[in-house]
């Protein structure tokens, strides 16, 4: 070998081994200020809760402040599209949820690509829907409502605001089971939730964080959860799986950076995040509310994701689900 390239493979190894070295210092330093961590709700939404557990984890164990910026609208496109034209340097994460798989088929003109634009960094908590009856719905049990629903085509209907997870839910329902419940919009699900304790609505497919004090106190019968097995915040009530196999339908929140942030930052909040939703104090805080903690890697997270896109894809295209 010749001096000269004898001495440019030393070059082009050094040079590698300062890449590295400053890939690793990189992520040593990381964060060194304020991060923001935008959700595309408005503060008190479900999603603004396990946000800020999410943002204090984060600031407890990494010495930075993490702070919820909330920007709410277009079904959280907004906070989405900021997200997607900051720069790519772990100071501004998008608090992600099951809306950015379903916006992908319900929005036809996206400035951006959620799966391209987006870095997952790692998943954050399940929160299964409840399946509730309001006190003068004749059926005890989820087999009963199925039974009383052939029986009866278009006799139930339950409320839920056009495109969301509670419509999605429902309509998934429907296309596993076989049945006809007649979906009614509501501009938001609190009027929906009092309508089904008045009477005028049958049936709620409702998030359990918003579902599960009502069902505690009496006011409406759970019928099952949504996800593929029990729930530990109400154990003696069914998965729906038990009735529909197959059946799951749950919303999701986890965190994602703009595309081109360095892996070695992604890594950090991945093994930071994952770190703390180990722990049994925040495991029983999502589980008061009926969340399940959903710790993955970036690769497993960008799976899961893809995987989603492609399912509510085919029951908003079932149900014709379109935003007002």
């Amino acid at each position: 070998m010749d001096r000269r390239r004898r001495r440019f493979l030393e070059l082009a190894a050094g040079a590698a081994g300062l890449a590295a070295c400053s890939s690793a210092l990189r992520a040593q330093a990381y964060p060194s200020r304020t991060v923001r961590l935008i959700l595309g709700y408005a503060p008190g939404a479900a999603p603004d809760i396990v946000a800020r557990l999410a943002a204090q984890w984060l600031s407890e164990r990494l010495g930075q402040q993490f702070f919820v910026d909330n920007r709410p609208g277009a079904g959280s496109n907004i906070g989405t599209e900021a997200v997607v034209r900051a720069r790519p340097d772990g100071y501004t994460l998008l608090y992600g949820t099951t809306a950015n798989a379903t916006n992908a088929t319900l929005y036809e003109n996206l400035s951006f690509d959620f799966i391209r634009d987006i870095a997952p960094v790692g998943g954050v908590v399940r929160l299964p829907n409840l399946i509730t009856v309001g006190p003068r719905v004749p059926v005890k049990s989820l087999a009963e409502l199925i039974a009383y629903a052939k029986t009866n085509p278009g006799k139930l209907n339950y409320g839920a605001a056009n495109g969301g997870m509670v419509q999605l839910s429902a309509e998934l329902f429907k296309m596993m089971a076989g049945v006809n419940i007649i979906h009614v919009p509501y501009r938001g699900q609190a009027q929906a939730t009092t309508d089904l304790m008045s009477g005028q609505m049958q049936v709620s497919f409702d998030v359990m964080p918003t579902t599960i004090g009502y069902v505690r106190g009496g006011a409406l019968r759970a019928l099952a959860v949504t996800t593929a097995t029990r729930n530990e915040a109400l154990p003696d009530i069914p998965a729906v799986a038990e009735f529909v196999t197959g059946y799951e339908a749950s919303a999701w929140h986890g965190l994602g950076a703009p595309r081109g942030t360095p892996a070695e930052i992604i890594d950090k909040l991945n093994q930071t995040i994952n770190a703390a939703l180990a722990e049994p104090r925040n495991k029983k805080r999502l589980a008061d509310v009926g969340g399940v903690a959903m710790p993955m890697t970036p690769a497993e997270f960008g799976q899961f994701i893809a995987e989603e896109t492609k399912k509510w894809a085919k029951v908003i295209k079932f149900a014709g689900a379109k935003i007002d």
